[in-house]
């Protein structure tokens, strides 16, 4: 499926579905000229029609979509005549171009695909879009096999097929690739959900066999803080786990040096988070002054302290099956007992992880960021709603009113400089409570057969280039 318009390589919204824009003075109604000739892969036409259809279906289930801002400022579409779209927003939205390059919910599926209810939440006949693939056939849980789109209005990609297979070990991955089975892994490294194992990666890296290599930063790897429930709700007990964790030797002993180092919720080179922050510094020293100092005692003989009758005891929820959080978490809760600090280790199943996240239930939580062309408002945006850990990592913040005000703010803002000290005010403050505990700035890792050339790194984690690839 396939955007409105496209987050380039370089970071700039760059034509795609729609060949060119408009944005009025007041910045509520966003004009978009469309590609002409463009069909489905099915033959249907693209068209303003079948794009509004495509909104419409979107905003019947925009509950589902709150976490990003458009659908939160969307009034209406409008097909002017044959290929003119106009989008209607209650306010004037900066963001809006950025969440029309998003991988979902705005893409555009064809129109004879549809159910015949128009509810696009509860099946859809078959996919169908006009990107470069078809699907062809799917089996769940062992492979996809896409084709070339034929009809495709842009530059047809060089390969017939591409085979998606279902390999749900890391290492096996690796396996695959080494024995010749498959010819490419493209993806994050170190996780359940990961495509690369680390050690395997690193292993088949210096056979030589293989061209390999590591992507610049894309996106947070973080744990949230729960500021409204259990000791983590003092502001002390997290501003002292900030001090306790050595992310040098994290980096180098859990991420065998294929992440960097994270100080703060954004990478300071994304617009508007480069605010000045000062780094929390790894000094268990501090960090124990810190607990002393709000009331944490350790009792004579005692491990861990308590205050007022309560044990500081937290958990730490992550995916069961997630290797590398279950190290990282093992990690922290060596490092937490030292300063006193029970860590309880909860692994799960992701339904159940991910309902943590939206209804509360932790002390601690992995939450990563999303990257580009998420990151800030997108992710700030998603902090106003329970669809994810942030908004309840803040549910306890004295300030989490004004806070919000300022996020809705920031969004809807027309002055650049505005926007630039809401952003900084936002950021400080998040960084000040410490609500999240930034660990590494995730990268992707490839490794594919020396004959295979156009398989680079896209900002977009979730994007693999598959149409710029071919064989030498």
């Amino acid at each position: 499926y396939e955007p409105l318009v496209s987050y380039g390589d370089d970071g700039v919204i760059a034509p795609c579905l729609a060949e060119r824009w408009e944005i009025s003075d007041d910045g509520k109604v966003y004009t978009f000229f469309l590609r002409k000739g463009v069909v489905f892969s099915d033959g249907e036409p693209w068209n303003a029609e079948a794009a509004k259809m495509n909104f419409d279906a979107v905003m019947a289930n925009a509950p589902r979509h709150a976490w990003i801002g458009l659908t939160n400022q969307f009034e209406a579409a409008e097909a002017a005549d044959e290929h003119t779209l106009k989008l209607v927003l209650k306010n004037a939205y900066y963001p809006t171009l950025h969440d029309l390059a998003t991988i979902r919910p705005f893409r555009f599926l064809s129109p004879a695909a549809f159910p015949e209810n128009g509810k696009t939440s509860e099946s859809i006949k078959k996919a169908v879009g006009t990107g470069p693939w078809v699907l062809t056939e799917t089996r769940k849980g062992e492979f996809d096999l896409f084709t070339r789109n034929e009809k495709y209005w842009g530059t047809k990609p060089a390969f017939a097929k591409v085979l998606i297979k279902v390999i749900t070990d890391s290492e096996a991955r690796m396996l695959a690739l080494e024995t010749g089975e498959i010819d490419l892994v493209y993806g994050a490294a170190g996780s359940a959900v990961a495509q690369v194992g680390i050690e395997s990666f690193k292993r088949l890296e210096a056979t030589g066999r293989f061209e390999s290599a590591v992507s610049g930063p894309i996106s947070s790897y973080t744990l949230a803080l729960n500021s409204g429930r259990g000791p983590t709700a003092d502001r002390a007990v997290r501003k002292a786990i900030q001090h306790l964790v050595d992310k040098d030797l994290l980096i180098r002993a859990v991420f065998l040096d294929l992440e960097i180092r994270a100080d703060f919720l954004f990478e300071p080179r994304i617009p508007y988070c480069d605010v000045g922050l000062e780094a929390y510094a790894y000094d268990p020293a501090k960090a124990e002054a810190l607990l002393e100092e709000a009331g944490w005692k350790k009792s004579d003989g005692a491990v861990f302290r308590s205050k007022d009758g309560v044990e500081l005891s937290i958990d730490i929820c992550f995916v069961g099956i997630d290797s590398v959080q279950k190290t990282v978490a093992e990690a922290l809760q060596g490092e937490l007992r030292k300063a006193g600090i029970r860590l309880v280790l909860i692994g799960e199943e992701n339904d159940s992880f991910y309902k943590r996240q939206k209804d509360g239930d932790f002390g601690m939580i992995y939450n990563d960021t999303w990257g580009a062309p998420y990151e800030p408002h997108a992710m700030v945006s998603s902090m106003l709603v329970p669809s994810h850990a942030d908004f309840q990592a803040q549910s306890g913040l004295p300030m989490k009113k004004e806070l919000d005000e300022k996020i809705r703010e920031v969004l809807i803002s027309t002055d650049e400089e505005n926007r630039k000290t809401l952003y900084r005010e936002i950021l400080t403050t998040l960084h000040e409570e410490a609500v999240y505990l930034p660990l590494t700035y995730k990268t992707l890792v490839k490794m594919h057969a020396k004959n295979l050339t156009g398989a680079d790194f896209t900002p977009i984690r979730q994007f693999v280039p598959f149409d710029r690839m071919s064989w030498k």
